[in-house]
């Protein structure tokens, strides 16, 4: 039985790396190395490609004119090419209204749903003339609404690195990963995603990044192992209510 229990929790405790702002203009010297980090134990991040980059910024970073044979290139290896809004810049505010009440500027919220649904396509336009393969999407700054999750669902992307809870989870006909933290922990029960920018690290960050990455690669997994899981169960659905109930109640004093 002990085995059993152990098997059981392996089986659904690990960490999804999520990393943002991946976009022509970058730290491209922390993006290598973490290239070679990941390379080196075969691990498989998911990159949040912004498709049509116009956030000022960003744009002060240095530009990698091979961008986009990059991104090529790494979906070739396997890793997971993710939509990361369209062009990262804020128009809206939200008042903590959101779909998970985290407040703060958004690309989305609060557009029509003819222009969410015009923005996504765009971004996804940009994708496709590459034949880059895109099935799941984040939006900047983590706020969403109604009209987001429709415009994603009438185009066809199903899944969404963001929520709440321990466990992935299904609502509104989509999948959610839940990404809870902004720094780097494996929780010792649940799958999550991170939440990695590399344009704010220093050496000491990559460093610590590093650390990590050697003492717990064996648990990092990647999107597919999280699609293999299956649909949720009553307990992980009872979980992830618990843990989104409480986050709402703790975001409502920040």
């Amino acid at each position: 039985m002990f085995n059993s229990i152990k098997k059981i929790t392996s089986k659904y405790t690990g960490l999804l790396v999520r990393m943002d702002d991946i976009s022509e203009n970058m730290n491209w010297n922390f993006m290598d190395k973490c290239e070679s980090l990941f390379d080196k134990y075969n691990i498989k991040p998911l990159l949040g490609v912004i498709p049509i980059n116009q956030d000022l910024e960003l744009l002060k970073y240095p530009k990698n004119p091979k961008f986009w044979e990059r991104v090529v290139n790494w979906q070739k290896k396997g890793w997971e090419i993710t939509m990361h809004g369209c062009t990262h810049v804020y128009t809206q505010k939200s008042d903590k209204k959101d779909i998970f009440n985290y407040g703060g500027h958004s690309e989305f919220y609060g557009l029509d749903y003819s222009e969410q649904l015009n923005k996504i396509k765009v971004g996804l336009a940009e994708f496709k003339r590459r034949k880059i393969d895109v099935r799941s999407f984040f939006a900047p700054n983590h706020v969403y609404d109604n009209n987001t999750l429709k415009a994603l669902k009438d185009t066809g992307i199903k899944i969404i690195i963001d929520g709440y809870g321990l466990f992935p989870y299904y609502k509104f006909d989509l999948l959610f990963i839940p990404q809870l933290f902004y720094k780097e922990i494996l929780l010792p029960f649940g799958i999550q995603s991170t939440q990695i920018h590399l344009n704010y690290w220093d050496d000491k960050y990559f460093f610590n990044f590093k650390d990590f990455i050697n003492k717990n690669n064996s648990k990092i997994v990647d999107l597919n192992y999280i699609l293999n899981l299956g649909k949720s169960n009553f307990l992980k659905n009872t979980i992830n209510y618990s843990v989104e109930k409480t986050l709402k109640a703790l975001r409502k004093f920040r």
